[in-house]
């Protein structure tokens, strides 16, 4: 039995700061942040946008796109690291506002951002071992990534989801049995209880990342077997790798094909990871949604064809598990995605003033407290709460 995405949906916030304003707001030469960080704009999300509008918005689109009913969903899986509730599942919300049927398995999974990796196998071995009985499986990512302003971590915010309808019908990527798994208890990046930001060490996260890609590569050819002699990475078309900020995905192809023994590592990114950029880089942080929404940059944005060709994925999740796995790509994968108008999606969004993005960012440092606003207004939105309740509007 194939298994593997049906479809997808992404849904990001309705603006974003240009990275090379906020540079000089901060006294910062602009390729610091662009260059340095392979990140033009960054998404910053309104109040009324939190992790739960953003991924019903990106659900709704993976099931238009397939043409599948909220009935057909019989698992419904968030992967986030920025939930709105201790207890009750982003999921849940998901499912009331999508109109997803009563008989459907709904919860959240957390591991920074490999949770939506975890949730997506989940899914895949829940249809391959025929437990699904013909219903898809629903497995959003979606974050919202903040570190406040003036931080060092600011220019490595952004927010979004995407949304993977996970079936027996394959039409975007069939995914191959065999994976390569690496885990390690470390303490690169975190959130504690009490903060709303994220703390990271951000030297030490980024050879953490690096450690885990090599733990996972190795175990991934372990598994899959040889490559001909060939540079093993040679066996795919592209890479998509997790990609919290676009020069992390360098860093990533470089020590990989190192581990190759490829004397020349640069030379093969464009043509492998290049075209997975394209979006990321004008979005920023998506945290679970980083890899996926590379992947929808390929598919939407690659002049390859790559229909029937296996390409290699990358998840890293600090703290930390990673996990590199592979797929083939269906014949109408590029065509379907590129149907979506992704990169109309995000030309449509409005360009903030620096004062404009201050303005925001302050004020949602009480969205989780404020009192619900029902005043009328498009499409789902997050009102506010009452009686320690959230409200959204559908």
């Amino acid at each position: 039995m194939k298994v593997g995405l049906e479809s997808l949906g992404v849904a990001v916030p309705p603006a974003y700061i240009e990275l090379a304003l906020l540079a000089e707001a901060r006294g910062v030469a602009p390729g610091k942040y662009v260059e340095g960080l392979g990140v033009t704009r960054m998404a910053v999300p309104p109040l009324d946008e939190d992790t739960v509008t953003l991924a019903v918005r990106a659900g709704r689109m993976a099931l238009e796109a397939a043409g599948c009913s909220p009935d057909d969903v019989g698992m419904l899986v968030v992967g986030t690291e920025t939930a709105v509730d201790h207890s009750k599942p982003v999921a849940s919300f998901v499912q009331g506002l999508l109109g997803i049927s009563t008989r459907c398995r709904v919860f959240e999974t957390k591991h920074a951002c490999y949770g939506g990796t975890a949730a997506l196998l989940l899914a895949a071995d829940w249809v391959r071992a025929g437990s699904a009985k013909g219903k898809r499986a629903l497995v959003i990512c979606s974050d919202i990534a903040r570190y406040g302003l003036n931080t060092p971590g600011e220019p490595t915010q952004g927010a979004g989801a995407v949304a993977l309808l996970v079936s027996d019908q394959p039409k975007l990527l069939a995914l191959d049995a065999d994976t390569g798994v690496y885990a390690k208890d470390v303490m690169d990046f975190w959130r504690p209880l009490y903060s709303k930001d994220a703390v990271v060490d951000g030297h030490y996260s980024v050879t953490c990342y690096l450690d885990a890609l090599e733990g996972a590569y190795r175990a991934y050819q372990e598994s899959a077997g040889d490559a001909d002699g060939k540079p093993y990475s040679d066996r795919f078309a592209a890479l998509v790798y997790h990609v919290p900020y676009g020069k992390m995905s360098r860093k990533a192809h470089r020590h990989l094909r190192t581990l190759d023994g490829d004397a020349e590592p640069d030379e093969s990114f464009d043509r492998l990871v290049g075209a997975s950029l394209t979006l990321p880089r004008q979005v920023g942080n998506l945290y679970t949604g980083s890899m996926y929404l590379a992947l929808a940059s390929l598919l939407t944005t690659s002049t390859e064809p790559l229909a029937n060709r296996r390409i290699g994925l990358f998840s890293y999740g600090s703290g930390s598990c990673a996990e590199l796995y592979s797929g083939v790509v269906a014949p109408e994968a590029q065509a379907r995605v590129k149907a979506l108008n992704l990169e109309a999606l995000l030309e449509r969004r409005r360009a903030l003033t620096v004062a404009e993005y201050e303005e925001t960012m302050r004020a949602r440092e009480g969205i989780d407290e404020r009192p619900a606003d029902e005043s009328p207004g498009e499409g789902v939105r997050y009102l506010g709460t009452r009686d320690h309740r959230r409200l959204y509007a559908r």
